[in-house]
């Protein structure tokens, strides 16, 4: 199966009522588990480069990590810049074989955000890739709040940017280590009633996983990005590794033991969106 786009495997998800797991990548480690995973389950997967993969790997290398994982794969592989908050940065991940670009405006000025986001959207398409824009700030565990997605601006911000998906504010967290908070179910149907744009969930990991599975069959929300719960299974893994023997130090040997409970974590998650055990 070639690379594919986000809006490949989201149309998809919308039409037949299920949702495509965007995985929060930080290492080769985790990205390979991920694709293990998603073949396991015969599902699309979305591999996500944050600020935090950035800052560690260099955008070109993660580009083709990223591809040769996809082109190997017997599912639908989504290479995403996740948060980028520059033009420049959008521009050097398109350069580096993404096919996906999510440009986060969701901090400034809606006719701001539109304007920036648009703008990234009309790069995307031009280069025959996606964009997800971000409509209502989603806050951090412990840090920043959350400004809910006013309806209204949700419909105004689909149509004038043409994105492909929109991350939306409706009770999640980024970073959110439990899943007490929910989601408002209420502001996310008003928002689906005004657009038909795939909604994305960031901060998935805070949403209970009977919730994310009813609203990945019921909703518009085609996309639950997915980050702590699984490095949380990573770092519990290679604590676990070297605690068995502390006077390892092979850290091949050790990186080693967390692909398998990383990747059944992975199967966890992908298989609670529901998507269908076939290629798109």
């Amino acid at each position: 199966m070639s690379i594919a786009t986000l809006a490949e495997v989201l149309q998809p998800a919308l039409r037949q009522g299920y949702a495509v797991a965007g995985l929060v990548t930080l290492g080769w480690e985790d990205m390979r588990a991920y694709v293990a995973a998603a073949e396991a389950e015969g599902a699309p997967v979305i591999l996500q480069a944050g600020p935090s993969c950035r800052a560690h790997t260099p955008l070109p290398v993660l580009g083709k990590m990223f591809r040769h994982l996809a082109e190997t794969a017997s599912v639908p592989v989504v290479a995403h810049l996740d948060h980028g908050y520059t033009l420049e940065e959008c521009r050097e991940a398109l350069d580096s074989g993404f096919t996906s670009l999510m440009y986060d405006g969701s901090r400034k000025p809606l006719a701001q955000n539109i304007d920036e986001t648009a703008r990234i959207a009309e790069l995307a398409h031009a280069a025959g890739i996606s964009c997800e824009g971000e409509i209502g700030f989603v806050g951090y565990s412990g840090g920043d709040g959350s400004d809910g997605t006013d309806p209204q601006e949700a419909e105004r911000f689909a149509r004038e940017t043409l994105v492909d998906a929109m991350a939306i504010s409706v009770g999640n967290v980024h970073l959110q280590q439990d899943r007490e908070g929910g989601l408002d179910e209420a502001r996310i149907r008003a928002i689906e009633a005004l657009t038909t744009v795939p909604l994305v969930i960031h901060g998935g990991s805070g949403v209970p996983v009977a919730q994310r599975s009813a609203l990945a069959h019921t909703s518009s929300i085609c996309k639950f990005n997915i980050g702590t719960e699984l490095r949380m299974a990573f770092g519990a893994a290679l604590r676990e590794a070297v605690a068995r023997d502390p006077a390892r130090f092979d850290r091949v040997a050790i990186l080693k033991e967390t692909h398998d409970p990383v990747m059944l974590a992975a199967r966890t998650v992908i298989r609670a969106l529901g998507a269908p055990n076939k290629d798109i």
